[in-house]
């Protein structure tokens, strides 16, 4: 890029181009070369918008948290609508795009960056909570047994969810992902009706 030419939102310009790197690479293959290269910038742009190439990763993990705050929104509008199996399966689809799936890979990967994000692997440790609030809500509106244990819960559909999407190159059906949650809530759907 020659000197002088202003960048427009060079921050999401190199937040997309990491995100296509890790789609098409994997996290290995990330690095501050890779990104600026990708975005067509010099490598002193990702520097001159961040302290080091974790810092420029830690607010690509967080930008992903974010979204998930606003899934999270709609989720918990959602409940006492539709099925709470077809709510779940709706919501880990989304959740699991290929990019959060690498951005959980990446978190793994990097000691460094998971030290620096300072709490377990954020993006699964957030849609866990995403998760338990929807089923809270359906709990209070009587869709759920009373006694469920959402967070157990929430963290059942997570693990399951991050096992079925991990692979990237096969992404399951909404079938196969509806019967895995529908596994894991059935009892709680059931015992609400006794």
């Amino acid at each position: 890029m020659p000197t002088g030419v202003h960048i427009r939102d060079a921050r999401q310009q190199l937040f997309d181009a990491a995100e296509r790197v890790l789609l098409r690479d994997g996290a290995a293959a990330l690095t501050s070369r890779a990104v600026t290269t990708e975005a067509g910038v010099a490598k002193g742009v990702l520097h001159r918008h961040f302290t080091d190439f974790d810092a420029f990763l830690a607010e690509l993990v967080q930008d992903r948290v974010r979204r998930i705050g606003d899934q999270s929104a709609i989720l918990r509008a959602s409940a006492g609508t539709g099925t709470v199996t077809g709510n779940l399966t709706a919501a880990l689809t989304e959740l699991f795009d290929p990019v959060a799936v690498g951005i959980v890979g990446l978190v793994v990967f990097r000691d460094e960056l998971r030290a620096r994000l300072g709490r377990g692997i954020p993006v699964l440790a957030d849609a866990a909570a995403m998760l338990a609030g929807y089923l809270t809500e359906e709990r209070a509106q009587g869709r759920i047994a009373a006694d469920a244990d959402v967070d157990s819960l929430a963290l059942a559909l997570i693990g399951a969810g991050h096992l079925l999407f991990a692979d990237r190159a096969h992404r399951p059906a909404a079938g196969e992902v509806g019967r895995v949650v529908e596994t894991v809530v059935a009892d709680v759907v059931q015992r609400r009706l006794l």
